[in-house]
């Protein structure tokens, strides 16, 4: 599927239908680009990392002309590591997203291969016979960018994560300017976050978090403060820094994640003028009321930082009865669980949670539907594509549009494909995702983790039999259970139940061995069928004639 030099195409194969694993394509004059490359986070069957699955882009990676990222956030570049050696395309960034990417791809044999081509903030540049340009928007990260996508076809503006913050208190507010300067261009399409259109209103802004959070800090002068946030906030990180340091308190970074964001930062000039940072032994050691922990684990991450003290599990941090933590954050849909967790672990000790559901202490980095309907009055677009968000956003944006004057709507889902000229899906290409597994990646739709999944539900039967060279069994079968039985009597039981079953089906059938595999596979998943209406994974090792 190659496009001509008189078509222009849009195609998600990540991020339309649901938060996360952000993947998408522009199609035109025989050549592709590629804007973002995310992943999201799973805990799941030994994968800790899923993507979209790049398979269409792969077939066609001599037309990928160029990689480019909006912004730093995990679910829009995450994946340039594990992926990036399928594409073998440039990558380009703004100063401080091409910084964490760096830093995550020096952890790869083949992380200096990767051509990275920094762009300034507000640059111009072209990729292919694409002509692009970085619009600077405000966000919950430095740098966030629309990105404006020319061709003599036409324009598109895809807006990346966004929100209007008048004031953002770390980078530049959004550029109002140019973004009315565009509208006046005859724009396409914008293709465009979906996040929050659920929400009446606007976002609100970090300088109103600043306020409350010195209120909030304020109120403890005798215990430890912890507050968990996302590690790539850096106005917020600023702001707790800067509470930290007016009520006579010394700051502990802990989390890898928040480190490596705290160091990108004042790499690229961001964060000066810090207060002292202590780390976790001198923090242990200060009186309570002298430290302010700033973590990561906001969505009860397993390998967090405040997951593993919640569960005491931190070899040198603690907290103690009295002690505070605030949640500046939000919930990221599927975490209710293990955050509700995390939070009853704490209470359990006795320590004090504080969530944005009690104290205006986190706002969105994602525009509400005043700041969409602004937006659409700045850049004017023909038509709206809605991305980013599950389908019930995608088409509640879609909605909310057409109610504001937008005269097409194209609702997407990955694998769509989207003519841009005459706005409507032309046709649609496979769409899967990759797991991290290890050291590779895997499909999630493959066998092994159907395997996994089966194994997990069911529980595993293996059974080792050998036959001497007139078909005569040798002992007794080697059995083995694993998470199908409990102890006692009910695992006593299946082994006399299973040597029963390979007596008999061995004599049965001796020496038809083209049956035997097939029958005593049946007949032992039969049996557990029917005494506990489970049906394990069944390993047959046969030896035959010895």
């Amino acid at each position: 599927m190659i496009p001509s030099q008189n078509q222009f195409w849009f195609l998600p194969l990540g991020g339309s239908g649901e938060i996360g694993m952000n993947l998408n394509l522009y199609g035109y004059n025989k050549q592709w680009l590629m804007v973002d490359l995310g992943v999201t986070f799973s805990d799941r069957f030994g994968i800790d990392i899923i993507s979209p699955d790049p398979s269409f882009i792969v077939k066609h990676k001599d037309l990928l002309k160029g990689i480019v990222l909006t912004h730093a956030h995990e679910d829009h570049l995450g994946a340039v590591p594990y992926l990036w050696q399928r594409l073998q395309s440039p990558v380009y960034a703004t100063p401080f997203t091409a910084k964490i990417l760096k830093g995550k791809l020096a952890e790869f044999s083949f992380g200096k291969d990767v051509p990275i081509i920094e762009i300034p903030l507000e640059g111009r540049f072209k990729v292919g016979d694409f002509e692009l340009e970085y619009v600077t928007l405000t966000h919950s990260i430095p740098e966030p960018n629309a990105i404006l996508v020319s061709t003599p076809l036409g324009k598109v503006f895809h807006t990346g994560d966004w929100k209007i913050d008048p004031t953002p208190l770390v980078g530049e507010p959004t550029n109002k300017k140019r973004l009315k300067e565009i509208g006046k261009d005859n724009v396409l399409a914008m293709v465009c976050d979906s996040t929050n259109v659920f929400t009446e209103g606007v976002s609100g802004s970090e300088d109103h978090v600043r306020t409350e959070l010195m209120e909030v800090v304020g109120r403890y002068t005798r215990t430890r403060i912890a507050v968990c946030c996302f590690a790539s906030n850096i106005a917020r990180i600023q702001t707790i820094m800067m509470a930290a340091k007016h009520y006579g308190r010394k700051v502990c970074l802990l989390g890898r994640s928040m480190q490596k964001m705290v160091d990108a930062a004042q790499a690229v000039g961001y964060l000066k003028d810090l207060p002292d940072i202590v780390d976790d032994k001198t923090a242990m050691s200060l009186p309570r009321d002298k430290v302010l922990m700033i973590m990561t684990g906001s969505q009860g991450e397993p390998r967090s930082a405040l997951t593993r003290i919640a569960f005491r599990q931190h070899p040198t941090i603690f907290l103690d009865e009295g002690d505070v933590v605030l949640f500046s954050s939000r919930v990221i849909p599927g975490n209710e669980k293990a955050i509700t967790a995390l939070q009853n672990a704490l209470a359990l000790r006795d320590i004090t949670t504080i969530t944005s559901h009690e104290e205006d202490i986190h706002v969105s980095g994602h525009p509400s539907r005043d700041e969409l309907k602004q937006m659409y009055e700045w850049v004017k677009p023909q038509t709206l594509i809605p991305v980013h968000g599950e389908h019930k956003h995608l088409k509640e944006h879609g909605k909310f549009g057409k109610e504001c004057g937008i005269k097409n709507i194209v609702v997407p889902k990955n694998g769509t494909l989207i003519d841009l000229l005459n706005p409507h899906i032309i046709d649609e290409v496979p769409v899967g995702r990759l797991g991290y597994d290890g050291k590779r990646m895997i499909p999630l739709d493959g066998l092994i983790v159907k395997d996994r999944v089966n194994a997990s539900i069911n529980g595993v039967v293996s059974v080792a039999i050998v036959y001497d060279q007139k078909g005569n069994l040798k002992g007794q079968a080697r059995i083995m259970l694993k998470g199908i039985t409990q102890e006692g009597d009910e695992t006593k039981n299946a082994l006399i139940g299973i040597q029963r079953i390979v007596q008999q089906t061995s004599q049965s059938l001796k020496n038809k061995w083209s049956d035997l595999d097939h029958q005593l596979f049946r007949n032992i998943r039969g049996y557990f069928k029917t005494q506990l209406n489970k049906k394990p994974v069944v390993l047959l090792h046969i030896i035959k004639g010895e």
